[in-house]
């Protein structure tokens, strides 16, 4: 499949301002790229901007908006729906495989039929996760995806991650923990924080302004 995403010489903003600037990095097919950096440098902003929820302020992406599946903090669950119901909603939506083989990667079998309003938090994490199994996708763009899961689950995840990448997908991956992944390549955001620009200074009298 090769080269599935590229950014070039990427800016993004927030909040109106840039937070990261020359950011150059190509995904390839069996690949992770995990993001690094100190909590608001702009690793959701990037994130949401390579997923396509939010244009580039410089440079530019090449990828297809259709191989991404984006899983923010939100877990993106309908509480009245069982576990086994809301995989299959997100299954039909992205026209993906079936829910079973999701269920048993992240540990959901035994709970198939329970409401998903009735899980704990880390259980509705696993869940949300379970998502991108039957999404079909083959980018995976994961903003802090370990949020709430003891280190059982965590060792499920880079399983089920290890699988994707295996299968010729790709990640893209933004977190502060070690997930045991040494193939993973790393990209420390911290070299690419946006240069404040200091506003002008306001003349400090007529003469000066007009002199």
């Amino acid at each position: 499949m090769g080269v599935l995403v590229r950014a070039h010489d990427l800016a993004v903003s927030r909040g109106g301002r840039r937070a990261v600037e020359g950011v150059g990095f190509t995904l390839s097919a069996g690949e992770a790229l995990i993001l690094r950096g100190p909590n608001g440098i702009g690793k959701t902003t990037l994130l949401r901007t390579v997923a396509g929820l939010q244009p580039p302020v410089g440079g530019r992406i090449e990828a297809d908006p259709d191989a991404i599946a984006y899983a923010a903090h939100a877990d993106g669950l309908k509480g009245a729906l069982s576990v086994a119901e809301n995989l299959r909603f997100w299954r039909d939506v992205f026209g993906g495989p079936p829910v079973e083989p999701a269920l048993e990667a992240m540990n959901l079998t035994q709970l198939a039929e329970r409401p998903a309003a009735m899980l704990s938090a880390g259980q509705k994490r696993r869940l949300g996760l379970a998502r991108l199994l039957v999404t079909g996708r083959p980018v995976w763009v994961l903003d802090e995806p370990t949020v709430s899961l003891d280190a059982g689950s965590v060792a499920l995840f880079a399983d089920a991650v290890r699988a994707h990448l295996a299968a010729q997908g790709a990640a893209l991956i933004a977190t502060h923990i070690d997930l045991g992944l040494p193939e993973a390549r790393v990209l420390d955001l911290g070299a690419h924080r946006a240069i404040a620009t200091a506003p002008s200074r306001a003349p400090a009298s007529f003469d000066e302004a007009f002199g």
